[in-house]
């Protein structure tokens, strides 16, 4: 088991966590949280971190990091439902080197459709109120799975 900190204070994700920071929140549970991402690569394009501070996948507590995923894929399901998907890309970068550019475990859920450029990082920072209204509609879509 890693002994990560619980959070660090100059971490955004941290800080979204603990609800310091704003963020289009979709759905959390016991270590984990759902919220749509600032500079989506597409329209729904979401993270899913844990609440406690991991840098990366080395690191994560075997404990937190199943709780991540399942909400994930609860996510997902949602994500289907509420935005008629084509696909899905679920992503997870370790380390500057693989793309990695905030250093807090997360796994990204990026919807895809036929023809689209394959990328995984935005440029654009999206329009709060966008970001809120579909994560109000995947929200909307969860169920108890």
């Amino acid at each position: 088991m890693s002994h990560a900190p619980h959070a660090r204070p100059d971490c955004i994700f941290c800080q979204i966590a603990a609800g310091r920071a704003p963020a289009a929140r979709i759905a959390e549970s016991a270590h984990a949280l759902a919220f749509m991402d600032l500079f989506p690569a597409a329209e729904g394009h979401a993270l899913v971190i844990p609440k406690r501070h991991y840098e990366n996948l080395f690191e994560a507590d075997v404990e937190t990091l199943p709780d991540v995923h399942l909400l994930a894929r609860r996510v997902a399901l949602a994500m289907r439902r509420a935005l008629s998907l084509e696909g899905l890309m679920v992503f997870q970068l370790n380390g500057a080197a693989a793309g990695q550019t905030v250093f807090h475990y997360h796994a990204h859920l990026l919807p895809r459709s036929g023809g689209s450029p394959l990328t995984i990082h935005g440029r654009q920072k999206a329009d709060p109120a966008k970001l809120a209204e579909l994560a109000a509609r995947i929200a909307a879509a969860l169920d108890d799975a």
